[in-house]
This record gives C-alpha cells, sequence and structure tokens, in this order.
C-alpha cells in the first residue's frame, strides 16, 4: 500500500506498507537454513527521510493477521513516534513527519462570505497539490520542484517554502554526472509537466542539471472560483536571485493556451537585497509587483500588453522579508483591483465595448479576438485557482540591465550557459540565503494565512 499524495515526501518518507510478499522457490533458504520461499512471507512497513535512513527492518511485520493470527506488532511510542521508534532521531536529519489543512467554508447567507481559509495548522493535501517537474514557469529558470518536507512545510501555523541545494539531496557529483529523473510512477510522485524537458534532464559539465530544490503547491484539485476577495498574509524570502510568487491560473484555458485565458500575480518579488535599475529604482525584496497576463494565443510574448495591468510598489523602509504584509486582489465582473495591506495599489476596469482586447490595444494588432461575445471581464470570467512557489534565476525576470551589489548578476540571459554561470558563482550568491542561521529560512517564503470572501450572491 502506498499514499494517494505523498504528504510527507518522497519514498520512503510518506511510508510503504507491505500487506503480504513471498517468493516462488520451492527449496529457498538462507545460509543459516532459514526457509526463505514459497513456505514462508513477510510484512513490513518501510519509513525514513530517505533510501539510506529507510527503517524497514524495525517494523518487519507490523500488526498484521495471518490465518486471524496477529504475528507482530509495532507500536511507536506516543513521545517521537516512528522517528523515535526507528532510531531516527540520533541521525541529526530533519523529521519530515509534520502535518496539515485547508478550510473551506460554503452556504453564504450575507456577504461578505468567507468561502476558504487556511491558517497553515497542518499542510492540507487535499486541497494543496505539489508540481513535480524541472520544467518551473517556462523561464529556464534553475530549480526543480518536488514534494519534499525539506521544502514545503508548516510550523506554528506557518507555511515555509524553501530553497534548497539539489546536492544536499543527491550528492556533489550529481549536477554533472548524474541524471534528474522526475517521472515517477504512483499518484504521490508522477511528474506533472514534461514542458521545457521537465521530466528527466541528464547533467553534464556545460549544462548542469538544476541545482536547486523547491517547492510550488497549486490549489486547482481542491479549489478554485470566480469572482471574490483574495487576502494572502506573507513574508517574502532574502537572498540573491530567489524569486517567489503567489499567483493565480484558470482552472481551464476556455480561451486557449496562454496568455489567452489569463494570469493573476497576487505579488512577485526578488530576494536581492541591493538590487536596482539603471535608474535608481530598487528592484528588490523591498519591492514587489502585480499583475494581469492576457492577450493571444502565440509564441510571441511581445502580445502579452501586462504592462497595461501592472504595478510595482517598493517600502519606504525596511524589506518584505522583515515582516509579514497582506497582499489581495479584489476580482469582481467590472474590475480587478490589487491591495497591499489593504491599500489600493492597482485598479484595472476593462472599457464596456472591446474589454481587456481593447484595455490591451490588441484591437490594433489584426489578431483575432478570443474573447469576442464575452464578457468584458473575459478572460477573467472563468474560474481560477492559486499557486505559491519559490522559483530561483533564470530568463527574463533579473533583467540583465539591472545592477545587483556586491556581486554582479553571474549569468546572462541570451547565454546557452546560463545554470552552469549560475552554479559556478554559487560562492556569491549562497552565503546571502544565510543557509547556516535559522535553518536556512531567511530564503524561504512564509505564509501565515490565505482567506478568499465571495462579496456578492
Amino acid at each position: 500500500m502506498l499514499q494517494t499524495q505523498y504528504a510527507y515526501g518522497q519514498w520512503p518518507a510518506s511510508v510503504e506498507i507491505d500487506i503480504v510478499e513471498s517468493r516462488g522457490n520451492r527449496n529457498y533458504q538462507s545460509s543459516g537454513g532459514t526457509h526463505k520461499g514459497v513456505d514462508s512471507f513477510g510484512s513490513t512497513l518501510h519509513y525514513g527521510p530517505s533510501y539510506a535512513y529507510n527503517r524497514w527492518y524495525t517494523a518487519h511485520v507490523s500488526k498484521f493477521f495471518f490465518d486471524g493470527v496477529e504475528t507482530l506488532d509495532v507500536s511507536p511510542p506516543s513521545n517521537g513516534g516512528f522517528w523515535k521508534y526507528g532510531n531516527l532521531d540520533q541521525t541529526g536529519v530533519e523529521n519530515p513527519w509534520r502535518s496539515g489543512n485547508g478550510r473551506a467554508v460554503p452556504n453564504c447567507q450575507s456577504y461578505p462570505c468567507l468561502i476558504f481559509e487556511d491558517n497553515f495548522d497542518t499542510l492540507d493535501l487535499e486541497t494543496w497539490e505539489h508540481e513535480i517537474t524541472a520544467s518551473g514557469g517556462g523561464n529556464w529558470e534553475f530549480e526543480y520542484y518536488l514534494n519534499n518536507r525539506s521544502n514545503s512545510y508548516v510550523r506554528d501555523g506557518v507555511l515555509y517554502i524553501k530553497p534548497t541545494l539539489t546536492t544536499d539531496r543527491f550528492g556533489p557529483d550529481s549536477l554533472t554526472k548524474g541524471s534528474l529523473d522526475l517521472w515517477g510512477g504512483t499518484p504521490g510522485d508522477t511528474c506533472t509537466s514534461a514542458a521545457f524537458y521537465g521530466c528527466k534532464r541528464d547533467g553534464t559539465g556545460t549544462h548542469p542539471i538544476n541545482p536547486i530544490q523547491s517547492a510550488r503547491l497549486r490549489s486547482s484539485r481542491g479549489f478554485s472560483f470566480k469572482y471574490g476577495k483574495i487576502e494572502v498574509e506573507a513574508k517574502m524570502p532574502a537572498g540573491d536571485w530567489i524569486w517567489p510568487a503567489i499567483w493565480m491560473l484558470p482552472l481551464r484555458n476556455a480561451y486557449g493556451q496562454w496568455p489567452a485565458s489569463g494570469e493573476i500575480d497576487i505579488v512577485e518579488s526578488r530576494g536581492n537585497r541591493h538590487y536596482t535599475a539603471p535608474d535608481g529604482t530598487h528592484k528588490g525584496v523591498d519591492s514587489f509587483g502585480s499583475t494581469l497576463h492576457f492577450g493571444p494565443s502565440i509564441l510571441d510574448k511581445s502580445y502579452d500588453p501586462w504592462q497595461t495591468a501592472h504595478v510595482e510598489k517598493t517600502l519606504s523602509q525596511g524589506t518584505l522579508a522583515d515582516d509579514f504584509h497582506k497582499y489581495g486582489v479584489e476580482w469582481t465582473e467590472d474590475h480587478i483591483k490589487f491591495l497591499f495591506d489593504g491599500q489600493e495599489t492597482l485598479t484595472v476596469a476593462p472599457p464596456a465595448q472591446g474589454g481587456f482586447w481593447k484595455h490591451g490595444n490588441l484591437d490594433k494588432t489584426g489578431f483575432e479576438n478570443p474573447y469576442r461575445n464575452t464578457s468584458k471581464i473575459a478572460p477573467f470570467d472563468q474560474k481560477f485557482y492559486l499557486i505559491m512557489n519559490v522559483a530561483v534565476g533564470g530568463v527574463g525576470y533579473f533583467d540583465d540591465t539591472l545592477s545587483n551589489s556586491p556581486t554582479p548578476k553571474p549569468w546572462h540571459d541570451h547565454s546557452d550557459f546560463t545554470t552552469r554561470d549560475f552554479l559556478n558563482a554559487k560562492n556569491q550568491w549562497y552565503p546571502t540565503w544565510n543557509p547556516t542561521e535559522r535553518n536556512g529560512e531567511d530564503a524561504a517564503m512564509k505564509v501565515n494565512y490565505i482567506k478568499v470572501w465571495k462579496l456578492s450572491p
């Protein structure tokens, strides 16, 4: 037996229950004479943080019954559970067995009406599915996403999404001599996107596999909504080239492939502490952006008029990593409004005639309008779901014209060796993540809660 979803990470962290295993050999025994063939069987629990720490031999039968007779009862202690039972508390490895819990609250009698709330007392895998892929967001970022409690976990009512080094899991030679195989084979570990070679990559000296392991959670199977108000209280990560995002995508692509069916970016930021545009505008962890993406479904991204529905804000003092802030969206049939700590930052209200196609000046392009004969708010008139992720680097978001201090950006967007150049500069960027302080959580995005209200019947 295996879990439907891997609540505690990859095998064997999310355990395996072997009810019966046997061998068909009629005359098969150990050197000591113990029968090991078809006249014998085993029942086992597999558990532990990794293959090397699988403590199956401590639970080689666990309260299984053979012809109604109990063969073994494995009862872990109430304090420490299976982590203690398997002596894993003596390994120094992080304990993955913490748990999670979204809250859906239906039946509205008055408005605004709270229809969803997650305070992250637990990590609810019925609501949040982990994406498992190296494709990232299509920007050739340097992370791959996995379901692992080193990268996504809850503690004291806060969700942490923390990037770590791939070599922490696979060893120092894995990036240039190993393979990253994410195809999987069970419901909890199957690759979720093969785009951009997302399910398998082979490492070489010039093209290493993704050097960062991180997490991306989506609510597409657990919660989606159309129109309402969403509020997320979160603290952004700090560290060079870290790219946190909380955003929304359509549950179904009613108007075609991206960006035709829309994207709502509630908040995107950069972890760099000293990062500026040529005119001195701050672009790092003291600033963030909120954006709508829409337009014709073509490969040329220049026809995504996101600049017409985009706002950036910079704090007057401190950074977004110092304290929790509230990021919000008010979404109606008439407009989409972005909020920061309760204050409006941008309202996008497309015209009644022409809607977003007119708002983005797309009526002058000659392309066919996918939003014709629909509402003025199209493509944002469909159900959307939530996404939370922490990416690292990639092409486009950390523009080559921006300046970082004290060390410059180590790769160029038009290079064929972006991942290699980023990796070779590890001694510059990794110390800015403060990996040896506070459990490396300066580099983590922390989410305190998510709330969604329905605003009208």
